[in-house]
C-alpha cells in the first residue's frame, strides 16, 4: 500500500508507464480559451447576506439572491429576497420568490411569495402564487396578477389628496 519514495531515483523503468500531466486530455479548441470556458455551465453565486447588524438606507437592485438579516430602509429588488427573522424592511420589495420570516412595511410583488410562521407584513402582497403559514401576522390586502412584477399596478393607489391614503402612507415610528 504505501511505498519508499521514488523521488531520487532516474525516470520511469520500460515497463512503467510515466504519471499524466493535470492537463485536461481534451485539446483546447483554435479560437482563444475564453470561448472554451464560456461552454461550461457557470455556478450560481451565493446570496448576499446582509447580517442583523446592519441598517442600510437606500435602495438595493441585484439580478442576484439576497438574504436580509438586518433592517433595510428602501426598496429591495432581486431574484430570490430571504427576510430573516429578526430583520425590518421599511419599503417596497420586488423579487421572483419572496420568503419572509422577518417583518416588512410596504408592498411586496412576487412571482411566489412565502409568509412562513414568523412573518409579519404590514402592506399589500401582488403576486403570482403565494403561501402563508399559521401564526403569519398579514394586515394587507392580496392581489394576484400573472405578472406582479410589472408596476403598472402602482396607478391604481391612492393619491395624496385622500385622507384614507395618508393614514397608511407613513409608517410610525417607535
Amino acid at each position: 500500500m504505501f511505498s519508499k519514495s521514488k523521488i531520487n531515483e532516474p525516470g520511469p523503468k520500460a515497463t512503467e508507464t510515466p504519471a499524466q500531466p493535470a492537463t485536461s486530455p481534451i485539446p483546447a479548441p483554435s479560437g482563444s480559451s475564453s470561448d472554451f470556458k464560456a461552454s461550461a455551465p457557470k455556478a450560481k453565486p451565493p446570496a448576499s447576506i446582509l447580517s442583523a447588524d446592519l441598517l442600510v438606507t437606500g435602495n438595493m437592485k441585484t439580478t442576484g439572491d439576497i438574504q436580509i438579516e438586518g433592517q433595510v430602509d428602501g426598496d429591495i429588488r432581486a431574484h430570490l429576497l430571504t427576510i430573516g427573522e429578526g430583520a425590518t424592511v421599511k419599503g417596497e420589495v420586488m423579487a421572483d420568490d419572496v420568503v419572509i420570516h422577518g417583518r416588512i412595511i410596504g408592498r411586496v410583488r412576487g412571482l411566489k411569495v412565502r409568509l412562513t410562521s414568523t412573518a409579519r407584513v404590514e402592506g399589500d402582497i401582488i403576486h403570482k402564487t403565494i403561501a402563508i403559514e399559521s401564526g403569519a401576522h398579514f394586515e394587507g390586502s392580496v392581489q394576484r396578477q400573472d405578472d406582479p412584477l410589472t408596476t403598472g399596478g402602482k396607478a391604481k393607489m391612492p393619491t395624496g389628496s385622500s385622507g384614507a391614503s395618508a393614514a397608511g402612507a407613513e409608517p410610525t415610528k417607535g
